[in-house]
C-alpha cells in the first residue's frame, strides 16, 4: 500500500541521486577526481581502457547488485536498487545527451567544490533516510555478514587506494586534488546529516510552566516534560520544562517566553539525534 510516508522516500531518493548524478558527472569525471567509491574506481578503468567512466559505473553498480541479490536477499534490495540503477543510468544518459570533454570552467578547486557537495548532499539525505546509492555500500553489507574485518577501515583503506592510483594514472596536481576530495568528502557527509536533522534542545527553568507548556502543545503541536525544582541560591521552588523543537518552532517558542515570562532562564542546546515520536523511529 502506497502511504504519504512512501511517497516521501521516494520523491528524497529520486532527488538526493539526481543531484549526486550532477555532482559525479560534470564535476568528479571532467576533472578525473578519483577520491573512493564506484565513480572513483569507474575514472580509473575509464582512462585505461575504452568505455566512458559512466559506462563502467553502470557496469559495476549492477555487478554488485546481482551480487547483493544473490548473497544477500531481496531484502537489501528495495530502495538500494532503485538508487543504484537510476543514478547509473542517468550518468549514462549525461553522457550521450550532454557530452563532456572537457571541464566545465577553468577552475578545478571550484569544480572539486561541486564534486565533493553535490554527491555529499545526496548522499546525506539517502542515509537519513536508510537508502544508500549501491556500490561501495553493498560490499559493507558483504563484509559485515560473512567476516569480521571492521567495514569503516576496510572501505577507508579502498578509497585511498583508489586515491592514490590518480598520482600515477594521471598526474600530481589531479593525485592531489583527489586526496583533497577524499578528505573534506570523509567529514561533509555527517556535517550534512547532523545539518538537516538539526533540532533544538529547551530547558526552560520558570515559575509558571503552564502557559508555555499550552503553547508548546496547543500552537506548536508538540509536547514537553515538567520536573519541580528547587533554586540553589533562593531555594525557591521552580519548575524545568524540557522539549524538543525545530528551528522554527524554537524561535516561536523563544519569542513567546520572552514577552510572557521574561524572568524564565532559558537553556537552549543543539542536536541531531532525537530518537521517538514526532522525530525518528528507533
Amino acid at each position: 500500500m502506497i502511504t504519504k510516508n512512501s511517497l516521501k522516500e521516494f520523491w528524497l531518493m529520486t532527488f538526493s541521486t539526481l543531484i549526486m548524478a550532477v555532482g559525479i558527472y560534470f564535476f568528479k569525471f571532467p576533472n578525473n577526481f578519483t577520491f573512493g567509491g564506484v565513480t572513483g574506481l569507474a575514472v580509473l578503468i575509464g582512462n585505461v581502457f575504452s568505455l566512458s567512466a559512466g559506462d563502467y559505473t553502470f557496469i559495476i553498480n549492477m555487478a554488485l547488485l546481482i551480487i547483493g541479490l544473490i548473497f544477500l536477499g531481496k531484502g537489501f534490495a528495495a530502495k538500494t536498487a532503485y538508487t543504484s540503477i537510476l543514478l547509473s543510468v542517468t550518468i549514462s544518459g549525461f553522457e550521450r545527451l550532454v557530452p563532456l570533454k572537457q571541464p566545465l570552467t577553468d577552475e578545478p578547486l571550484l569544480e572539486l567544490v561541486f564534486a565533493i557537495a553535490l554527491p555529499a548532499f545526496g548522499s546525506a539525505i539517502l542515509f537519513n533516510i536508510g537508502a544508500s546509492s549501491g556500490g561501495t555500500d553493498v560490499i559493507a553489507m558483504l563484509l559485515k555478514k560473512y567476516t569480521s574485518i571492521n567495514i569503516g577501515n576496510a572501505l577507508l583503506v579502498t578509497d585511498i587506494l583508489i586515491t592514490l592510483c590518480s598520482f600515477f594514472i594521471f598526474d600530481v596536481k589531479t593525485g592531489l586534488f583527489s586526496v583533497l576530495g577524499l578528505t573534506i568528502k570523509s567529514l561533509l557527509v555527517d556535517s550534512v546529516i547532523e545539518s538537516i536533522n538539526l533540532c533544538k534542545y529547551f530547558n526552560v527553568v520558570c515559575k509558571e510552566p503552564e502557559p508555555i507548556c499550552d503553547f508548546i502543545v496547543n500552537e506548536l503541536n508538540r509536547s514537553a516534560t515538567i520536573c519541580e525544582a528547587e533554586g540553589a541560591f533562593s531555594h525557591g521552588h521552580k519548575y524545568i520544562v524540557f522539549t524538543v523543537l525545530n528551528r522554527q518552532e524554537a524561535i516561536k517558542l523563544r519569542m513567546f517566553i520572552k514577552s510572557t515570562d521574561p524572568t524564565a532562564f532559558i537553556l537552549i542546546t543543539n542536536t541531531s539525534e532525537i530518537i521517538g515520536k514526532g522525530f525518528h523511529n528507533v
